[in-house]
Parts: structure tokens; C-alpha cells; sequence
């Protein structure tokens, strides 16, 4: 079934939303990050929750917190930014995350993160950020070899999914670009949750019709550009 994920993203104990991931550039800034998960979470079945202050420093800064919304709420969560390494993976597996997102690992350690996803089918999700056509790692600030097709290749076969996100359209607010999302998805088998850019529910409805397993919505959501609850039907 299709999903309509929000976003939940921590940065210096707080819930914000950055435009194009850029750490000083804040678009939105709410306390009780906690409170707002309780929220999204008694009527989404998952959330994305992204440690944006592990991203700019390469390990996991929120996990208290992290730990509190899984404890509080009962829907699905996958977890993102800064992961680093096999034990802060299953730990947070451990801990009742659903997917444990991986972008710079799924590039610079590829055999180990394989191996995790058999060792955990289903449980990990590969970041497919791109920016002009290549991926990026390291929150967004080094290019890599890989073009998003690519990086999907190179995973063929095996129990993950993908989160791809278009870093040039990313909390801009401005829409999205249908065709790249369409080229990732004809790419591979695996589900493709796609962010990046949304902003009508047109943008949701023209994705899901790509054959996307869902979408995450950050931006829009906050500054009431779009509506959960006008999403939900999209999700039958």
C-alpha cells in the first residue's frame, strides 16, 4: 500500500525542517519533537525520523529521543543521519526501529551494509540523495561515482529499499521532477519511497502513480502548504 510518511527531523533537540539540507538555513523550528511524533503518529503508519545533527557530524546526536517516540508510539519508524558502523545499526533494530536508513555507509562500505541487509531482511533502506544526477554522502556536502541508477544496480537482489531524494528541489517548496523519480523506480525492484520537493497533493498523486511505495513530506507539512489529512485517501 502506498504511504504518506511525515517527517520528523532533529536538529539541536528541536523538530525543523532545513531548505536543501543546509544546516543554517532553517525554515522551521518547533520544540517537543516528541510530542509532535505522538502527533503524526495517531494517524500516520510510519514516520521518518532524521538526525540531522548526526548527519552534519557523522554519528547519531538524538538517539534519547529517538528511543522515547519508538517507546511512545506504535507505528513504523525508520530511522536516519549519521549512522555509522554495524553496532549503531543494530542497536537501533534492537531498540523496534521498522529501517534504518543508510546513505554514506550504502557507498563507502557497500559489503557490509550487503551483509546487514541478510542478516536483516527488510530492515534497511538505502539513501539515494542526488544532486545533478549523482549521489551524494556525508550530509549533502561530497559527489560520489554513482548516479542513482547506478547505486540502485549495485543492490539489485537483495531485502532493501530505497529513499530517493532530488537535493536540487528539496525543501524549496517548488515541486518535483517526475522523471528522475520515474528512471530510479524502472531501475530496480525494491520498494522506492521518494521526498524531495513536494508540495501539492498533485506532486503525491503523480508520484504514486510512478509505482512509488510512498512518499516523505517535511516541509510542506509544517508550513501548512499541504494537509495530512488530505493525503490519506491517496494511501487506499
Amino acid at each position: 500500500m502506498f504511504k504518506v510518511i511525515p517527517a520528523v527531523d532533529l536538529k539541536d533537540g528541536m523538530c525543523v525542517q532545513l531548505r536543501q539540507g543546509k544546516a543554517d538555513d532553517i525554515l522551521v523550528s518547533l520544540e517537543n519533537p516528541v510530542e509532535i511524533a505522538e502527533v503524526w503518529a495517531k494517524r500516520a503508519s510510519v514516520l521518518h525520523i532524521i538526525d540531522l545533527s548526526g548527519t552534519f557530524s557523522q554519528r547519531l546526536a538524538h538517539e534519547d529521543i529517538i528511543k522515547e517516540i519508538r517507546e511512545r508510539v506504535s507505528c513504523e519508524i525508520q530511522v536516519g543521519g549519521g549512522i555509522r558502523g554495524r553496532e549503531m545499526i543494530e542497536n537501533l533494530i534492537s531498540m523496534g526501529i521498522n529501517r534504518v536508513i543508510l546513505g554514506t555507509m550504502a557507498v563507502s562500505e557497500m559489503p557490509l551494509v550487503k551483509e546487514l541487509a541478510n542478516q536483516y531482511p527488510g530492515k534497511i533502506m538505502v539513501a539515494v540523495d542526488s544532486r545533478k544526477d549523482k549521489v551524494v554522502v556525508k550530509g549533502w556536502s561530497e559527489d560520489t561515482v554513482f548516479s542513482p541508477y547506478q547505486l540502485a544496480k549495485q543492490y539489485e537482489g537483495y531485502d532493501i529499499s530505497f529513499l530517493y531524494t532530488n537535493v536540487d528541489v528539496e525543501g524549496l517548496m517548488e515541486g518535483i521532477v517526475l522523471d528522475k523519480i520515474e528512471e530510479l523506480i524502472a531501475a530496480t525492484s525494491s520498494p522506492v519511497y521518494v521526498a524531495g520537493g513536494i508540495t501539492t497533493r498533485e506532486d503525491v498523486k503523480n508520484i504514486k502513480g510512478t509505482g512509488a511505495a510512498g512518499v516523505v513530506i517535511g516541509s510542506a507539512l509544517y508550513t501548512k502548504k499541504l494537509k495530512y489529512d488530505n493525503l490519506i485517501d491517496l494511501e487506499e
